[in-house]
């Protein structure tokens, strides 16, 4: 089973770090600085006002840059009966899900945390406010990446379901921008403690959820 999972790890990350002509990771990374570098000229040159603002625009950024790839996560594979060949095998929808999951983090994750630098330049942040940013980052991004998955799995099989999905990550992941951008007007422990806490039920829920959605699709 653990060979077989490794096997689907390494699948679904290709398949999302490459992307063929979607531009796999590198898209998602384009977009969250391209958002990083156009704020400044929307609400000016003040230095205190971006530095007060830049935690939640790299956060808002974070989750529009988590939302691109969601059209790949199901629906694809669902279209190509891969859920039906590893049904077959014995690997259950929700250990599935657990490494769609994982792939789909370190797809989006790391490579944002690392963005993360080339946006708090640009956007004037201090050592400690980008700290506290790459902190709620890690805390956060793991459940952004769960709750796209539970969407995906949802949305798979309707029409315009990739719109939709979209749709219902943004409200959905209102908690995780609250907790992690407000880190920056707590002090820190706080927002990042709660971030963290949502970030984990997301994480424990999204197997259940997203395999019996799966399977009801399949059916």
């Amino acid at each position: 089973m653990i060979g077989r999972l490794a096997s689907l790890l390494r699948r679904d990350l290709g398949l999302l770090l490459l992307g063929g002509r979607r531009g796999g990771t590198v898209l998602p990374l384009l977009f969250f600085v391209a958002v990083a570098m156009l704020f400044p000229f929307a609400v000016g040159p003040d230095p205190v006002l971006l530095a007060r603002t830049g935690g939640g625009v790299i956060w808002v950024a974070a989750l529009l840059a988590a939302i691109l790839p969601l059209d790949r996560l199901v629906e694809p594979d669902l279209e190509l009966g891969f859920f039906d060949q590893w049904a077959l095998r014995g690997i259950a929808e929700e250990w599935i899900v657990v490494v769609r999951v994982l792939a789909h983090w370190l797809s989006f994750g790391p490579p944002l945390m690392l963005a993360s630098l080339l946006a708090a330049a640009l956007l004037g942040l201090d050592g400690q406010a980008l700290l506290t940013v790459e902190l709620g980052l890690l805390a956060g991004t793991p459940g952004l990446a769960a709750l796209g998955v539970i969407v995906a799995a949802l949305t798979a099989g309707l029409r315009g379901g990739a719109a939709l999905a979209g749709l219902l990550v943004i409200p959905l992941a209102v908690p995780l921008l609250i907790f992690g951008a407000g880190s920056l007007a707590t002090g820190g422990e706080s927002g990042l403690a709660l971030t963290g806490a949502v970030s984990l039920v997301l994480l424990a829920i999204a197997p259940f959820a997203a395999g019996a959605a799966i399977r009801a699709a399949r059916g």
